[in-house]
């Protein structure tokens, strides 16, 4: 019998990419797939997979704001304990994110077999609660901080799926910009943009030489409350930008671009290894756990990136490093190479794998 596999995620692309990329995998498998959120969950885009949501709190500050995420997990564990002996999964699967905590805390009390996966270099505070209760913790790097020791022998490194969209450019080879030609950037900040670069980067680009911005083909996805100002900003600047929200094409522009400025969660590190691109990191500062930066990291050391904290993220420091940069394709081409090599397009598969293996060992 073919049973129902059940994945609990949050709401940000961070967890839900990861949990679209098994579903799919999953359900070319001939396995069907559900997913339970909470009620900020975005809709999920894989046809066939039924959503659920089901009550969750983050804790807030002060005793009070903790009381309140106390009852709020409970009664979406609860709620998630009904669900799950309703739809009696073979296996339940987390993804991190508050939104995931009811339901793996209902299948550990049920004796359903689960796992968690991890998709940063550092355990995320709801993975971490979660880890003793889970038979096996996948994750997207060979290391993991923040896991008891008592559970490191629950790690298998499967790699962080990504979405097909992005794995089917992986083959498409990394053209490093020629001395005259075109220099296509890509600027984004995450699912909602990041206001640090929209404040940052204008100014940087501005601040190069005439030579240097005739030639950009500047992609930048900017938070809605700065588009209006982002775009003034390049005005009268001669650099030709596009300015959005979101970009519906955004595989495409990211196999395209000569080098990418970005934030450093588990999917964009992901992204830019899966298709082999250079990128200039900027890690979220206020990262409860600063996992962003230990992502970056791990990029850096391997050769594939480059590092600016928030610290020192300032138009003067941007504009010498892209300078350099810019003029020096062979370390672009050098990069791309590195973040390729880095990569882990059997992620997906490896992760379905490993699903399978966590039912057997049950019995299941």
């Amino acid at each position: 019998m073919t049973r129902l596999v059940v994945l609990a995620a949050g709401g940000t692309g961070g967890h839900l990419f990861p949990a679209e990329a098994l579903a799919r995998e999953l359900m070319g498998r001939g396995r069907p797939v559900a997913l339970v959120t909470d009620k900020r969950g975005h809709a999920f885009p894989v046809e066939g997979v039924e959503t659920y949501r089901v009550q969750a709190g983050r804790p807030g500050g002060g005793i009070a704001g903790k009381l309140r995420a106390a009852i709020e997990i409970g009664a979406g564990t609860l709620a998630a304990g009904r669900l799950l002996k309703k739809l009696a999964p073979g296996a339940v699967v987390g993804f991190g994110g508050y939104p995931s905590v009811p339901t793996m805390l209902a299948a550990a009390r049920l004796k359903l077999p689960s796992l968690i996966h991890e998709q940063n270099a550092v355990l995320g505070r709801a993975n971490r609660m979660l880890a003793r209760r889970v038979r096996r913790v996948a994750t997207a790097f060979e290391t993991v901080a923040g896991l008891d020791a008592a559970d490191r022998g629950k790690i298998v490194q499967t790699g962080n799926p990504v979405r097909p969209a992005l794995l089917a450019l992986r083959e498409h080879p990394y053209e490093a910009p020629a001395d005259t030609g075109k220099l296509r950037l890509l600027i984004t900040g995450g699912s909602q943009g990041a206001r640090i670069l929209s404040r940052v980067v204008p100014d940087a680009l501005k601040a190069l030489p005439p030579a240097l911005k005739a030639r950009f083909l500047v992609s930048q996805q900017v938070r809605p409350e700065d588009l209006d100002a982002v775009t003034a900003a390049y005005e009268g600047s001669g650099i030709a930008v596009v300015t959005r929200r979101f970009f519906d094409d955004m595989p495409v522009r990211l196999a395209e671009a000569h080098l990418m400025i970005c934030r450093a969660g588990g999917s964009t590190t992901a992204e830019l290894t899966a298709v082999g691109r250079p990128a200039i990191l900027v890690p979220f500062a206020a990262a409860i756990a600063d996992e962003q930066t230990a992502n970056a990291r791990i990029l850096v050391e391997h050769g594939a990136a480059w590092l600016l904290p928030e610290r020192d993220f300032t138009a003067p420091a941007l504009t010498a490093l892209l300078e350099k940069l810019l003029n020096a394709p062979d370390m672009l081409a050098s990069a791309a190479a590195a973040a390729h090599a880095l990569g882990q397009p059997a992620a997906a598969r490896q992760l379905a794998d490993l699903v399978d293996r966590v039912e057997a060992e049950a019995g299941r």
